[in-house]
């Protein structure tokens, strides 16, 4: 504007004058950005893109060569349905290895992703692997879905630098003379080929440990977990039990069991304990959250004589998810045992377990009274979901009893399965409540979500 503005007055004034260019430069702001802007810019990128940044200016140039976390899958080459597979591999090899050779920063994560098998030779990540144990890497993960299990090399085994270990679908095999992750926070294990002893091993080689995910790790039978600093445990798949030792701050527990465990021979394993109930919640002083989906690990528990209440009660436990099958006394008493030694729980969810239960026939096999004949200390929870639930006399004597004694009850939400009769509607609302503030919801059992 200032230019065309001069050439006008130039103009009107009828003089010969050159016009003189004057040229606002607005200042680089991306090269001026300070660096932490940068780094963290570059760190939602994927390393292709983060690559291409080099381009915008000198300062940009090697910002990537520092990049701390390192993700390697699919998004990293581009490639036509019809290309070549061995293209696309060595494509992909030369990335990596090109990322590798000229990084100059400290390296604090590692991802490799490969379910479009990438790789073809585990060589390659050998060869990487070892790198990074000469990089004192803090996090790796690695997922990938082959014929067989990728073996974890034993150079890894030597990083003492490792703060969090996630695999899947690899196998486990560390030396005879290894020890143990001294600085281990978090381990993840899912789908991984590995023997019990070792992994037991592996536990409680990591004093640090914080964290422990287990998901369809085959082979495990009665698994103890001995980790003196762990907070949360989290199972899924198939196994035969679950004990701990020296858990004392253990405060989240996630158990999910497919698997028909088998009661007898769990109960041999007692070793003079009374019950498996007793067992487990020895070394859970400080439990806040404890999630057992699946029926079989709550009937595993509920093997053996079973307490009115737990010696020691949960007094941290807050919130229960239980999965109940309504026909079997032992879970019910299980389940009222958790209730009355949980003196500050505040939320409550129970599943019902309908699978193999058409041909039980809808009576009870049992007397309500038998269970309920002592007195019964008020709970306090104040938020219960109750799913799955078909009306039958037991599951609605099981929420008559929640309702009568729950005084600080706020809601109580109730999703049935499909077709439910109507009555059971009526019936909740019929029923006493101890709270007057209770609010019973009950939700579309075709909706998602809770």
């Amino acid at each position: 504007m200032y230019l065309c503005l001069n050439m006008n007055i130039s103009y009107l004034k009828g003089t010969k004058s050159t016009p003189r260019e004057v040229i606002d430069v607005e200042p680089d702001r991306i090269s001026y950005l300070p660096g932490h802007v940068i780094d963290c810019i570059l760190s939602y990128l994927p390393i292709k893109e983060a690559v291409r940044t080099s381009v915008l200016s000198n300062k940009w140039k090697n910002k990537w060569y520092t990049l701390p976390n390192l993700v390697f899958d699919e998004q990293c080459v581009s490639h036509l349905a019809s290309e070549d597979p061995l293209v696309i591999e060595n494509k992909f090899l030369k990335i990596v290895d090109h990322v590798l050779l000229v990084h100059s920063g400290v390296i604090n994560m590692f991802k490799f992703v490969d379910y479009e098998n990438l790789v073809s030779d585990s060589a390659d990540i050998d060869r990487w692997i070892l790198h990074l144990t000469g990089r004192s890497i803090k996090e790796l993960v690695v997922e990938v879905c082959t014929e067989e299990h990728y073996k974890i090399p034993w150079c890894l085994f030597s990083c003492q630098s490792l703060q969090c270990l996630k695999l899947h679908w690899c196998g486990l095999k560390p030396p005879t003379t290894f020890e143990g992750f001294k600085n281990m926070k978090s381990i993840d294990l899912s789908s991984v080929m590995v023997a019990q002893d070792v992994l037991e091993n592996l536990i409680s080689g990591c004093p640090q440990l914080e964290e422990l995910k287990l998901g369809d790790v085959d082979g495990l039978d009665q698994i103890n977990i001995h980790a003196p600093n762990l907070k949360l445990f989290k199972i899924d798949g198939k196994f035969g039990g679950v004990s701990f030792d020296n858990t004392f701050q253990l405060a989240k527990i996630v158990i999910t069991s497919w698997l028909k465990l088998n009661s007898e021979s769990n109960q041999s394993r007692l070793h003079g304990s009374s019950s498996n109930m007793l067992k487990f919640f020895d070394h859970l002083p400080h439990i806040q959250s404890l999630e057992i989906g699946g029926y079989y690990f709550f009937k595993y528990l509920a093997t053996g004589v079973l307490p009115v209440k737990l010696p020691t009660p949960c007094i941290h436990l807050s919130f229960l998810s239980l999965c109940i099958n309504f026909y079997e006394l032992k879970g019910i008493s299980a389940a009222l045992c958790l209730l009355k030694s949980s003196p500050n729980l505040r939320r409550l969810k129970i599943s019902a377990w309908r699978f193999g239960l058409h041909n039980i026939p809808f009576t009870p096999s049992y007397c309500w009274e038998d269970i309920f004949s002592a007195p019964i200390m008020p709970f306090q929870v104040r938020h219960i979901s109750l799913y799955g639930i078909s009306g039958t006399k037991l599951e609605l004597d099981f929420i008559k009893l929640l309702l009568l004694y729950s005084p600080v009850l706020k809601k109580l939400t109730v999703k049935p399965v499909a077709n439910v009769v109507p009555e059971l509607m009526k019936a909740l609302i019929r029923f006493k409540r101890a709270s007057g503030e209770a609010e019973v919801i009950w939700q579309d059992p075709f909706k998602n979500g809770e």
